[in-house]
């Protein structure tokens, strides 16, 4: 499936007890035709009121806390098969609503944007994550407002975001030492008050089409430093998502999704594979 372009694996392993190992994660994304930017593993619900668990891998084999056009993904997913308009999914970052809204797209509940430097978290207390100097004496772009979308993000604002050459310099900011857990970096360009053109270095995955809760994170920042509204249109290389900050701290997120294909893995084939490469 893809959801705004990003590349999204779902793997339904509900009735069963298999937790892919970090190995086996890197060696699907390694096989032929199931590259992915993000796995979402749906296993069985913890929570009677939720219609799965779901374990998020980026396709390097860590796992995620947050992957917004995942979830809208796994919800279109659990939403045919049941028939409902409505329904919440869990993850370890807790509980996501989701709701239909017509063929293909979804409405998600991001949840409250977390704010406070030892919640992004930073290796040391900053007095104010709207605009942080990085302290990069080589690097033009030494500022950036930090947002926790359920995962640690990175927002520099420029001019142009298609002159950013986020492949080289995405690695290294992804990984400075400021961020203990590691960042996904954008470049957002402010192109109205209602309008946002995104690019995303992704934390263990490298650049990708969209990335949701880095476009939820976007317009959290950019409200905070009164550059657009609180609802807001983001333009990504693979699509077009709809973020609003609502009046009750949440954050809500609107886009498309489309399925690609449906096929049946052996498993152990993968098995296989991740016992023969590192």
């Amino acid at each position: 499936m893809n959801g705004a372009g990003n590349k999204i694996l779902v793997l339904d392993l509900r009735g069963t007890d298999i937790v892919p190992s970090p190995s086996e994660a890197r060696a699907i994304h390694r096989a032929p035709g199931l590259d992915y930017d993000q796995m979402m593993v749906l296993s069985d619900p913890r929570d009677p009121e939720t219609a799965a668990y779901v374990r998020i891998y980026n396709n390097d084999g860590s796992e995620a806390e947050a992957c917004g056009n995942g979830t809208r993904c796994v919800a279109d997913r659990l939403a045919r098969e049941s028939g409902a308009s409505a329904l919440a999914i869990e993850t370890v970052a807790g509980r996501i609503a989701c709701e239909r809204l017509g063929e293909w797209r979804y409405r998600v509940d991001m949840g409250a944007p977390r704010l406070a430097w030892n919640e992004i978290p930073l290796a040391r207390e900053v007095p104010d994550t709207r605009l942080v100097d990085l302290a990069l004496p080589d690097h033009e772009y030494g500022q950036a407002s930090l947002v926790n979308m359920g995962n640690p993000h990175a927002i520099f604002w420029v001019g142009d975001v298609a002159t950013i050459p986020l492949e080289r310099i995405g690695p290294r900011l992804e990984t400075l030492p400021l961020f203990p857990e590691k960042a996904n970096i954008s470049f957002a360009q402010i192109d109205a008050r209602d309008r946002i053109t995104l690019r995303v270095w992704e934390r263990g995955v490298g650049v990708t089409l969209a990335c949701g809760s880095a476009a939820c994170a976007t317009l959290v920042a950019a409200s905070r430093l009164d550059l657009v509204d609180r609802l807001a249109r983001v333009k990504l290389p693979g699509g077009e998502l709809t973020i609003e900050w609502r009046a009750d701290g949440r954050v809500a997120m609107t886009g498309p999704v489309e399925l690609e294909r449906e096929i049946v893995l052996d498993a152990a084939m993968f098995a296989a594979e991740a016992s023969a490469r590192p």
